[in-house]
């Protein structure tokens, strides 16, 4: 089995100079990102220049005073050593949450190890874990068993070679009455995603069957790879935002009658014609950004009556959230929010992670007291890589919705 996250190596076909090390993705993401954290860290501090007579200037007027930002905290890790090792699943990351039909949760992660190192033994991606849904979020997720049985399993087995396919890791996963359906990337060589899959499932995860080939890795100029999905609770269809796998594109809104997700004629993108007051938004239309800047993964969830979405921020190095009252309305939330900083090792705190990525919003959250996993990953030591619970109190009370 190669060990293809070491630090010298680059995951990739040695013929194909499109492909990224991920060693190098997330690196990069990091290094990309470190001068927008100095320079928010500079504005902070930065005092008015002083005035004529030696006096400060003035400040300017807070707009929105009795503003308060959702309170952040660093909950505890869900995975590692002494938390997962039962499962041969040391080292991880992603995690992606679902109910499953008879109402446990599972949660999906992407490039697994045995031990707590990337590259430790034993590879495999995407696998799940079953967490308990009577424990209340608060108290941290407890995790039950392991698709797979004692051990984690491969979802669906295949083996990790360079030519063509290097891992198969996992967008979302979604419930749809007795049905799971899980958007995976197959990549030939790390970042190099040949095409899109579904997977699914008809016995709540315990196993899983290569379903449904997609689109290419180039549909949509490469804006179909990364996704997160959610089922529209009265109109019959399944939202989707995609993204590139890279970090280096915008998002674009996609949908699909439930009944078709694994037919890949059925989707239909949502765009935009015409400038200013002649622009017109519909479905039908070839597609039209509607997250901008440098999109990571993401997660789309109907929290209360709010369709929620969280997603690593990757050109500004952080996770943000947005609320909005429809798909649609993405393109123009009513609230958004920056819930973690992306920062330097030694230098964390609650709010403030290093080399974060991958949040995603835990079955049971409310708009008060909403749940993420976030992922880690020291690419210099190969060590954490891991992911944490984090707890956002006070979403509702920010957005003006209590």
């Amino acid at each position: 089995m190669p060990t293809a996250r070491s630090e010298d190596s680059d995951d990739c076909a040695p013929d194909d100079d499109t492909a990224l090390s991920r060693t190098g993705f997330l690196r990069g993401g990091a290094a990309a990102l470190a001068a927008g954290t100095v320079m928010t860290a500079g504005a902070a501090s930065a005092r008015p220049a002083p005035g004529k007579g030696g006096h400060e200037a003035r400040r300017g007027v807070d707009p929105n005073p009795d503003y308060r930002r959702p309170r952040v905290t660093r909950l505890r890790t869900v995975t590692g050593p002494g938390i997962t090792t039962r499962f041969r699943m040391d080292a991880t990351d992603l995690g992606a949450p679902a109910v499953t039909p008879d109402g446990r949760i599972l949660v999906v992660f992407g490039d697994t190890f045995e031990e707590a190192a990337v590259g430790g033994g034993w590879w495999r991606a995407p696998v799940g874990l079953y967490a308990n849904p009577r424990r209340r979020l608060e108290t941290g997720l407890s995790w039950t068993s392991a698709v797979g049985g004692e051990t984690a399993e491969e979802l669906v087995e295949y083996a990790h070679d360079s030519d063509p396919v290097s891992t198969i890791l996992p967008g979302d996963v979604l419930t749809v009455g007795g049905t799971m359906y899980l958007w995976v990337m197959v990549n030939h060589g790390f970042g190099n995603v040949a095409s899109t899959e579904i997977w699914t499932s008809n016995d709540s995860g315990e196993s899983w069957e290569r379903t449904a080939e997609m689109f290419p890795g180039d549909h949509l100029d490469g804006l179909a790879q990364q996704c997160t999905w959610a089922l529209h609770p009265s109109d019959g269809h399944v939202y989707l935002l995609t993204t590139g796998f890279q970090r280096d594109k915008e998002a674009i809104l996609q949908r699909v009658p439930q009944e078709k997700i694994l037919d890949p004629a059925a989707y239909e993108t949502y765009g935009a014609t015409g400038e200013g007051e002649e622009q017109r938004w519909d479905w039908g239309l070839p597609p039209t950004p509607v997250l901008g800047g440098q999109v990571g993964e993401m997660c789309l969830r109907i929290v209360e009556d709010r369709w929620v979405l969280t997603w690593f921020n990757a050109g500004l190095y952080r996770v943000d959230v947005l609320l909005a009252g429809s798909p649609e309305e993405i393109r123009s939330p009513a609230f958004s929010e920056t819930l973690l900083w992306g920062g330097n090792w030694g230098q964390e705190d609650d709010e403030r992670v290093a080399q974060l990525y991958g949040p995603y919003v835990l079955p049971g959250s409310t708009l008060e007291d909403l749940h993420l996993l976030c992922s880690q990953w020291n690419t210099a030591e190969g060590w954490p890589y891991h992911v944490q619970q984090y707890r956002v109190e006070g979403l509702r009370t920010a957005a003006g919705l209590s």
